[in-house]
């Protein structure tokens, strides 16, 4: 059947040419003539377009003649730019299937974890430059972000410390009470907090805390231009906005350790005068007796690694931030999640060198 369009195709009147077009909804194969058409917008050929479309659909056939050199590319461009329907199939769930879906998944970890080490290695250079040129690095960024990471995390980080101490001594006296051990309760305390809770639950909390501001800061100068404009203007966004935030987490997360490791032996020692009756004279001369000083040094060596982890990732997880509120939301989980899954895989295997060297 054949349809003799002419006129104007254009979006005043869609209407009328959608009632002509329709006449031959029924007939197995239908031709549109468009050699008497005189104009031909958008709207016009997107109606050509979907209506021959629909035809094919339902299994019949459809062409498009007599168009124009003019008319017959702006038909291929609007073709183009029509979006492909999704696949309304359900989902198979099969094995294969499955193990499809968890190969994609590692293979994006992997591929993921490449990009990190990338980036890892393009702030090391960069870190290395700024060493030969000392004048480089931004010193009032630098203390800034000390400011923000340590002295403002003093108050959360001695509290999570307080309470940790606290809990694991009331928890080592019900138990130690049974056996008359109640003074190995220091040990507990002691070995736990310096050598391996004290140092990764400030880790895990600096992840959480610092991490996402990270993710946050650079991921709005993503959204808004601002990196783009910086590298317009000649200057490194890593040496600008990483290497301060990077460094300032290597020199104070040792620091936030620190205190850690003190209020929680203080929150132990209260906890265990209060429930054991062991005074802070016993408490202190069993320390000193029981505790080596390199169960201190282990986790004080974690430190600077873990303040690489969560710095590189959150920044990494920043500068990945696209044009919408969405991936920045859902990057900032991603570098929160990532950074204290990734401080406590280095904590086992710091677990595990240490204890093959014997330390």
């Amino acid at each position: 059947m054949d349809i003799n369009l002419s006129g104007r195709l254009v979006v005043a009147r869609l209407e009328e040419v959608t009632a002509q077009l329709s006449a031959g909804a029924a007939a197995p194969e239908v031709t549109f003539d468009l050699t008497a058409v005189e104009a031909l917008d958008t709207a016009g050929a997107w109606l050509l377009i979907e209506t021959q479309q629909q035809f094919q659909a339902r299994g019949g056939q459809c062409e498009i003649v007599g168009a124009s050199h003019a008319q017959a590319e702006l038909l291929e461009v609007v073709r183009n730019s029509i979006p492909e329907k999704l696949d309304k199939a359900k989902p198979r769930h099969g094995f294969y299937d499955w193990l499809d879906h968890v190969g994609q998944k590692t293979w994006r970890a992997i591929s993921g974890l490449v990009e990190i080490l990338g980036f890892l290695g393009a702030v090391i250079a960069r870190l290395g430059y700024v060493a030969i040129h000392p004048r480089r690095l931004r010193l009032t960024s630098l203390v800034h972000h000390m400011q923000e990471i340590g002295l403002n995390a003093i108050p959360i980080v001695s509290l999570m410390a307080f309470l940790i101490g606290v809990v694991m001594a009331f928890q080592g006296a019900v138990q130690l009470r049974q056996f008359g051990a109640e003074v190995f309760v220091v040990d507990l305390i002691a070995i736990s907090v310096l050598r391996e809770l004290g140092i990764l639950l400030t880790a895990i909390i600096v992840a959480g805390r610092s991490g996402a501001a990270f993710t946050a800061a650079i991921g709005s100068m993503k959204m808004r231009e601002e990196i783009d404009a910086m590298q317009t203007l000649g200057l490194d966004p890593i040496e600008v906005l990483v290497l301060p935030r990077v460094l300032a987490l290597i020199f104070v997360l040792p620091l936030l350790g620190f205190v850690a490791d003190i209020v929680g032996l203080v929150g132990g020692g209260l906890m265990s005068w209060i429930e054991l009756g062991v005074s802070p004279g016993m408490f202190q001369t069993r320390l000193y007796e029981s505790v080596d000083v390199w169960h201190y040094l282990v986790g004080l060596i974690k430190a600077p690694f873990f303040a690489v982890i969560i710095g590189i990732v959150g920044c990494y997880e920043g500068m990945k931030v696209g044009g919408d509120a969405e991936s920045l939301g859902r990057l900032t989980s991603t570098s929160v999640v990532l950074s204290i899954f990734l401080v406590i895989v280095a904590d086992a295997m710091f677990s595990i060198f240490f204890a093959i060297v014997g330390v």
